[in-house]
């Protein structure tokens, strides 16, 4: 009886191995990615599709003079506001490790929040300063207020990534420092600040992405064609021809500045990583 209980037994099926298991699960991923493109494909309206987004009339009449202006006005409101907000964060990187009780406060009230407050708002209450002191104005208007505004948003975040940086020297070479007679504040300009900077500049470039993207905030401000950033000029096209393509193509060219800092991102990250091997 054992004989043939045996012999009739249905055979077991062998365990997947994980390798086997991961390979079945990919190729189920990339079957249900291939019937998703598929379906898209059959049911999207290729035409109105372009008419919408990519009329070719319009983005022939979108590239032009006043294009290449806000391209060059994205830049500068962005360089400005990144180099404003890399000395605000430094500074505030500084105060939270400082031993002082009322830097470390501040700090950290200003850094809670600017990171609390929506970006936008900050736009809207600085270009209103005229309003609320009557004759006040920021320099080389309107790039003073956009680099003021964005610039201290962004420090509160730069200055948690500055600190993590600080936080991450060895406090060998800090010891070393000191023991060759330097004093604490030379220390850390010329050992610790250059080694966190070297640590932190990929996530910095990130914060120069982000800030590339949050310069499009400036079209809540009322400003003239030549102070026109790519939101804005897109945006205004846009309505002027009741189609989105002007809007479209200035989207494409926050790409052309914003991949090239993404891959010097990734570059940076690997370089790091093979150094710390």
């Amino acid at each position: 009886m054992s004989a043939i209980s045996s012999t009739t037994e249905a055979p077991r099926r062998k365990k997947l191995s994980p390798r086997k298991r991961a390979q079945r699960i990919r190729i189920v991923q990339y079957a249900v990615l291939v019937l998703a493109v598929v379906l898209a494909a059959l049911t999207i309206d290729g035409r109105q599709l372009q008419q919408v987004f990519f009329r070719p009339d319009l983005v022939v009449q979108t590239f032009g003079p006043q294009l290449g202006t806000a391209f060059v006005n994205t830049i500068i409101y962005t360089a400005g506001a990144f180099v404003l907000g890399l000395v605000l964060g430094t500074v505030l990187a500084l105060m939270k490790l400082s031993q002082v009780g009322p830097y470390r406060w501040l700090a950290t009230i200003y850094t809670e929040f600017f990171r609390g407050i929506p970006a936008i708002i900050v736009l809207l209450a600085f270009s209103l300063m005229g309003v609320a002191f009557p004759g006040f104005s920021f320099p080389f208007d309107p790039y003073g207020t956009v680099w003021v505004a964005l610039g201290m948003v962004s420090a509160a975040y730069m200055s948690e990534t500055i600190r993590a940086g600080i936080q991450a020297v060895p406090k060998g070479q800090i010891e070393a420092a000191r023991s060759l007679g330097m004093s604490p504040g030379m220390s850390m300009q010329r050992i610790v600040l250059p080694q966190a900077f070297r640590i932190v500049t990929p996530p910095l470039t990130n914060e120069l992405v982000l800030l590339t993207k949050d310069s499009s905030l400036v079209y809540v401000l009322g400003l003239f064609a030549s102070g026109y950033e790519l939101t804005k000029f897109g945006r205004n096209l846009a309505n002027s021809f009741a189609n989105i393509t002007p809007l479209v193509v200035a989207g494409l060219c926050y790409l052309v500045i914003t991949l090239p800092l993404t891959y010097l991102v990734r570059r940076m990250e690997t370089q790091q990583r093979k150094a710390t091997r």
